[in-house]
């Protein structure tokens, strides 16, 4: 709330109401008569100099709440030297805030060495002396410097430090450190941790930790915990939850309870989401709902939903110029069989095109599909494992809670189910690159670096996650891969 009654809170530091509570139960003169308080602060005592400045704080008299405060920290209240820093700050002296917050946190009072540390952090830029006043703060029992504390030496890279923080913060209640320290526990391999920390922070309330219990849960072949972890997260609104549950209720074909999930989920921008809601839709008869969801995924650019609307359009409403427009969409971001139904579409209607006008895998053939070398390979369409689909999203999840580039899910699942999919046939695995090898006869060292990728991502801290460009060159491994094997 604002420090002045009315006004709201303009600072980006966090600023309690004015403090004297403490000083309140019977222990001045006349209590909180200002007459009596005038009469004793005048007098030299400090506790009613200090209520006198909350009174007039109070009634929106800046000056006097501060000329008050003055006179008791100057007398030794460390509440009013709290108050005074608090007010400096609000006003822009961040010296002067810096003085009076020292002279409160020398005292040892909490909440002004917290506030300094986040002063001297965030505004003035001096780490080194907000870290010394985060761990004064954290060491004398405030978990948000504990906290504060556990993220900075995560920039830093000291894990071992960060997580020693988040632990202190988490068993104080901290439900986000919680979470945070899930995820470290995760990165080590550490599972056993992983599932204790999440299952604290979720039954708190934190519904990220919920979400990503589900999934460990899910990894680990518990389905039935899995979705109870989902349903505690989906009712805090997680997305992502919402979409996982959509897909229980589709494998029991309970097609209604899927749609109302995954609109849930589609509702709060996810594209992959609303596509499959648009599916599910198609699926109980809604084709206006189903344009309504390919649109909106559509529109944001996802290439199969800008194809499956064209082939909406033109399959329910005989709509052959919108149709068109959204195969163009579709095609111009590599979507093959979008660029097919163009090609398809305006040889029927026999509209002129040329090479331009099919942008993408057809360009070359103006008409014709082209041919298989040089084109894109066909990504993952095959159902995947629940288990493995779950690994990819918390590896991809816990690249981005270290703020590292963003690994997209659907990349990485492709590479877990790739190599489920063509070492099926083998009983024993220890033998599998030279069998791939000899089978595709692509180069080993390309094959050994997908299972190097594919094992660090089913075992976490057996190597560090890898990088995007690391990914990517893994993705064109896969995709040679099923494409020599006979393989989509």
């Amino acid at each position: 709330m604002g420090w002045w009654p009315g006004e709201p809170e303009t600072t980006a530091v966090r600023v309690p109401a004015p403090r004297g509570a403490r000083h309140e139960q019977g222990h001045e003169p006349g209590g909180d008569d200002p007459a009596v308080l005038l009469v004793a602060a005048q007098a030299g005592d400090a506790r009613a100099a200090h209520l006198l400045g909350r009174h007039h704080a109070q009634r929106g008299d800046r000056s006097a709440a501060r000329h008050w405060w003055e006179r008791a920290a100057a007398a030794g209240s460390t509440d009013s030297a709290y108050n005074l820093g608090v007010w400096h700050e609000k006003h822009g002296s961040l010296g002067e805030a810096v003085r009076w917050y020292e002279r409160a946190a020398g005292t040892g009072d909490t909440e002004a060495a917290l506030n300094l540390a986040t002063l001297l952090m965030e505004q003035l830029g001096e780490l080194a002396a907000a870290r010394r006043w985060f761990e004064t703060a954290a060491l004398s029992g405030s978990r948000s410097a504990a906290r504060r504390l556990a993220l900075i030496h995560e920039d830093d890279g000291d894990l071992k430090t960060a997580g020693e923080w988040h632990r202190r913060a988490a068993l104080d209640g901290d439900l986000a450190s919680g979470h945070d320290l899930g995820f470290l526990s995760y990165a080590s391999g550490e599972e056993e941790e992983t599932l204790r920390w999440w299952e604290l922070a979720a039954r708190g309330g934190h519904a990220d930790a919920a979400y990503h219990l589900g999934l460990l849960l899910a990894a680990n072949r518990d389905p039935e915990g899995a979705e109870a972890f989902y349903r505690l997260a989906a009712g805090s609104e997680h997305p992502g939850a919402a979409s996982q549950l959509g897909g229980i209720a589709l494998t029991r074909g309970d097609l209604r309870t899927a749609r109302a999930w995954f609109e849930r989920a589609a509702c709060a921008g996810r594209a992959d989401d609303q596509r499959t809601a648009g599916f599910v839709c198609v699926e109980l008869g809604d084709a206006q709902a189903a344009g309504h969801w390919f649109g909106r995924a559509a529109a944001s650019g996802d290439p199969e939903a800008a194809f499956d609307l064209g082939l909406l359009l033109i399959a329910e409403q005989g709509d052959l110029q919108g149709g068109e427009h959204w195969f163009r969409q579709a095609a111009r971001a590599g979507h093959r069989r979008a660029a097919a139904e163009l090609a398809s579409l305006l040889a029927t209607t026999g509209s002129p095109y040329s090479a331009r006008d099919l942008p993408g895998p057809l360009a070359a053939g103006a008409g014709s599909p082209a041919d298989e070398t040089g084109s894109p390979a066909p990504v993952w369409g095959r159902i995947a494992e629940p288990e493995l689909v779950a690994r990819a999203e918390l590896a991809a999840a816990a690249v981005a809670q270290r703020g590292g580039l963003p690994l997209r899910a659907g990349d990485l699942t492709e590479i877990l189910c790739t190599w489920d999919l063509v070492t099926r046939p083998l009983r024993d695995h220890a033998g599998a690159v030279s069998w791939l090898t000899t089978r595709s006869g692509l180069h080993p060292e390309a094959i050994e670096h997908l299972g190097s990728v594919r094992a660090t991502l089913l075992r976490p801290g057996s190597a560090p996650w890898p990088t995007p460009a690391e990914v990517e060159h893994v993705l064109v491994t896969a995709r040679d891969l099923r494409t020599r094997l006979g393989l989509r």
